[in-house]
């Protein structure tokens, strides 16, 4: 699992700012659930080899008891209490405020681990802009700037040096699909999980240990073994109730990143919403498998149906990669359909892609449409696999730099059909050749120089 770190203090102290430098993006996931007056946003960062999640809150004002701010309070509380550090960020300018010494207190209590942030240390001493918020009792001020980036890289490794990462080709990938059923609250996810495992010849167990809340199901279908990822919990269908279930898109991003392939459920009777697709560009930047189940599809009249297609292809159109189904997880339609998409979006995330094949399609590719030609004329030479999960083509060639988005996209759309990659997305990465000569400094000969030295005057006398 990932580890998360939450931004918390007063509104305007910098934490959108740190939360932008540290995700390098402003796309975030935003918590659009009913009674939400403030968004939480939620992104992948990593700061050198160190991949974590980050979580930005609206804001903490403990003092409030009622409106907006008490309502950015409370979704700033429940984001705390899924961390595993939590950065406290402070305003270096204005100096410890009556409402950090709250917001102070109120962490100390929760057991978590705080770092202390001074923001907006820019241009300042840094043991004279930390000196007051000593008074706080969190340990050692750390100075950024959240603006310029000044020490950020550092705090973060401050934060992640109590988690070990795992080492390169340590974790063996699983030999069996693991699937994460994600969705907004009440679309029917535990629904769906529970009609998956409650089908005929399936063998379903709980496995102990497990990370965090998520749980983690093994199932067996036709011979062959899944793990099923709910994020909810399962529970007997008797004790199902999705209108008070826990919503935790931390426990989401956690899932999404530990799974093979995602199930991303929508309820067909609601249009698609912003946290829908923010939920599915997610998997979409993670490079997880996707299938898209469209659920509580019965019971709909053919322009109900009509509508809510048109929706889908207006709002979630970057996910044409992926298989979408209409289903009923109440009534068990259309489930078979889902796993046999969730086969082939797993034996496509997990491809094996000769070298040769590979740059036999690639040498097609360019034979039927060349490269825009920038500064110099792109040459891609050969191409070779990465790495799985998704899958990765690296291309070896010269002057690649400047290859557009638009040509990566036909190359990716090329690959995929040449190997029939359906339900994944595939990402392409460009390694120019060093040139032999950068670096070099020319050294003329002496009769060299002499003849440069002529040429010289012979300009100077001619064009003054």
């Amino acid at each position: 699992m990932l580890p998360t770190l939450v931004l918390v203090g007063r509104p305007n102290v910098g934490k959108s700012t740190l939360f932008n430098r540290l995700t390098r993006s402003r796309d975030a996931l935003v918590a659009d659930l009913p009674g939400l007056t403030r968004d939480r946003h939620y992104g992948r960062g990593r700061v050198g080899d160190k991949p974590f999640l980050v979580v930005d809150t609206g804001g903490l004002e403990p003092v409030v008891k009622d409106g907006i701010m008490h309502e950015m309070a409370r979704q700033t509380r429940q984001a705390v209490d899924e961390a595993d550090v939590v950065l406290f960020l402070v305003d270096g300018r204005q100096g410890v405020t009556p409402q950090d010494s709250i917001i102070a207190t109120e962490l100390r209590k929760t057991g978590r681990r705080v770092l202390l942030v001074v923001n907006k240390a820019e241009g300042m001493q840094h043991a004279r802009i930390t000196a007051e918020f000593y008074e706080l009792g969190l340990g050692d001020p750390l100075p950024v700037s959240s603006a310029h980036g000044d020490n950020v890289n550092e705090v973060v490794d401050i934060a992640l040096e109590d988690f070990a990462m795992p080492e390169e080709g340590a974790e063996k990938p699983a030999d069996h699909p693991k699937i994460a059923i994600v969705g907004r609250p009440n679309v029917g996810k535990s629904t769906l999980v529970n009609a998956i495992l409650g089908e005929e010849r399936v063998i379903a167990f709980d496995q102990p240990g497990t990370t965090r809340d998520s749980i983690y199901i093994d199932f067996e279908r036709d011979g062959r073994q899944y793990t099923i990822i709910d994020t909810a919990g399962v529970r007997r269908r008797g004790k199902i109730d999705e209108a008070i279930e826990k919503f935790s898109v931390i426990k989401t991003l956690q899932a999404v990143e530990d799974a093979n392939v995602v199930v991303l459920v929508v309820d067909a009777r609601d249009q698609i919403t912003e946290q829908d697709a923010h939920i599915a560009d997610f998997v979409l930047q993670a490079g997880r498998a996707l299938v898209l189940a469209v659920n509580k599809w019965d019971g709909l009249d053919n322009y109900q149906r009509d509508t809510a297609k048109r929706d889908i292809e207006r709002k979630l159109h970057f996910l044409s990669f992926a298989k979408h189904h209409f289903i009923s997880a109440l009534k068990g339609n259309g489930l078979a359909a889902v796993l046999k998409s969730v086969n082939q979006a797993y034996a496509a995330a997990m491809a094996k892609m000769p070298t040769p094949k590979l740059t036999r399609v690639l040498e097609a590719a360019i034979e039927k449409q060349q490269p825009p030609r920038g500064r110099f004329r792109p040459k891609m030479r050969y191409a070779h696999q990465g790495g799985s999960n998704p899958p990765l083509i690296i291309i070896h060639g010269s002057a690649l730099d400047d290859i557009p988005d638009s040509y990566r996209r036909y190359l990716e759309r090329t690959f995929c059909d040449a190997f029939d990659l359906q339900g994944t997305p595939l990402r392409i990465e460009f390694k120019a050749g060093k040139n032999p000569f950068e670096g070099k400094k020319t050294v003329l000969s002496e009769s060299d120089q002499r003849a440069a030295h002529r040429a010289r005057i012979r300009g100077r006398r001619l064009y003054g």
